[in-house]
C-alpha cells in the first residue's frame, strides 16, 4: 500500500508560480510512473503531466512551457513547478503513482490551485 499526499497549493495571481510537491510512502517508487491530473469544477479530472520510472515526461497541450514535472527517487517525492499560471489552471489537483505491474495506481487527497484574474 502507497499512500500519497499533495502540498503547495494555493491562491495566486495570474502570471505567478506555485511548486506542488507529492510526497508517497509505503513503497520505494523509484519504479513507478508518477503523473499529475486537476479537475475543476463541473468538469472531469484530466493528466496535466506524467513522468515514467526513466525520467520521461509528458504534459497537457495547455501547460507545454509553463509547467515542468519532476521526481526525486531519493524523497520519494514529485514535483510540479507551475508558472505562468492562468485563471483556467485553477483546479483540485492530484498525484498518481503508479506501480508498472497495476493497472490504476494510487491517488492522493488533492491540493487546490486558485489562480485569481
Amino acid at each position: 500500500q502507497v499512500q500519497v499526499v499533495e502540498s503547495g497549493g494555493g491562491l495566486v495571481q495570474a502570471g505567478g508560480s506555485l511548486r506542488l510537491s507529492c510526497a508517497a510512502s509505503g513503497s520505494i517508487v523509484s519504479r513507478y510512473d508518477m503523473g499529475w491530473y486537476r479537475q475543476a469544477p463541473g468538469k472531469p479530472r484530466e493528466l496535466v503531466a506524467h513522468i515514467n520510472s526513466g525520467g520521461s515526461t509528458n504534459y497537457a497541450d495547455s501547460v507545454k512551457g509553463r509547467f515542468t514535472i519532476s521526481r526525486d527517487n531519493a524523497k520519494n517525492t514529485l514535483y510540479l513547478q507551475m508558472n505562468s499560471l492562468k485563471p483556467e489552471d485553477t483546479a483540485v489537483y492530484y498525484c498518481n503513482v503508479r506501480p508498472p505491474w497495476a493497472l490504476a495506481g494510487y491517488w492522493g487527497q488533492g491540493t487546490q490551485v486558485t489562480v485569481s484574474s
